[in-house]
C-alpha cells in the first residue's frame, strides 16, 4: 500500500509542473492498458489550477484512454498470453477477467459502456475485449462514448463547482458511477427497442 500511495503521490504532483497536460494523456493512455493509477487523480487538481482548461484537460484524458484503449485491446488480441494475462495477474484480476469474458459474450459493446465509466480498472476491460476478439469498432465506439462521458462530467463538476467538487467527486464516484452506468443501460435499451 505504500507503493501505491507513494505512486498515487508521484502523479499529483505533475499538476504544478508546466508538463501537467502530457502527463495526463500519458496517464490516461497508459491506465488503459497496464498503469495502476486513474487519469482523475490528474484531471481533478489541472482542472482546479485552470478552471477554464477543465474541457480542455477532459478531451485529452478521453483521447489518451481511447488510444491506450486501443494498445490494451491489442495486448489482449495478440499478446494475451506472453504480456495480457501477467498484467491481469500483476494486479489480482485474473478471476475478473474470466467474469468480464463472460459479460464480453452476452453483451459486447454495452460491457465495454459501463466499464468506461466505472472505477472498475478499465485495463482489465481492454485487455479482455482484445482476447474475446469483440469488434474492433464497437469497441473504440463504446470506448470513446463512454470515457469522454466520465472524464468531461468530472471536469464539468470541477469547472462549474470547483473545489466542492472535488470533495463530491471524491466522496461519491462510486455512486455516481453506478447512476450512470444505469443510465447508460436505460439508453441501450432505449436504442435497441427504436430500432426494431
Amino acid at each position: 500500500m505504500k507503493f501505491l500511495r507513494k505512486l498515487y503521490d508521484w502523479v499529483l504532483s505533475w499538476a504544478y509542473t508546466p508538463y501537467g497536460s502530457p502527463a495526463l494523456f500519458f496517464l490516461a493512455f497508459s491506465e488503459s492498458s497496464f498503469f495502476p493509477v486513474p487519469p482523475d487523480v490528474l484531471l481533478i487538481p489541472l482542472g482546479l489550477s485552470k478552471p477554464k482548461k477543465a474541457l480542455h484537460y477532459a478531451a485529452l484524458s478521453s483521447l489518451g484512454s481511447v488510444i491506450g484503449g486501443a494498445f490494451g485491446y491489442l495486448i489482449g488480441f495478440f499478446l494475451m498470453n506472453s504480456v495480457g494475462i501477467p498484467i491481469l495477474r500483476a494486479y489480482g484480476l485474473m478471476e475478473k477477467y474470466h467474469y468480464v469474458s463472460a459479460l464480453y459474450n452476452q453483451y459486447n459493446a454495452l460491457a465495454v459502456g459501463i466499464a468506461g465509466f466505472t472505477p472498475i480498472p478499465y485495463k482489465l476491460f481492454t485487455i479482455a475485449a482484445g482476447a474475446c476478439k469483440i469488434n474492433f469498432v464497437v469497441f473504440l465506439i463504446a470506448s470513446a462514448a463512454s470515457r469522454s462521458a466520465r472524464f468531461f462530467l468530472v471536469s464539468a463538476l470541477v469547472y462549474f463547482f470547483g473545489e466542492r467538487a472535488r470533495a463530491f467527486i471524491d466522496k461519491y464516484f462510486n455512486w455516481l458511477a453506478l447512476a450512470f452506468g444505469i443510465l447508460l443501460i436505460g439508453g441501450f435499451v432505449a436504442v435497441k427497442f427504436a430500432l426494431k
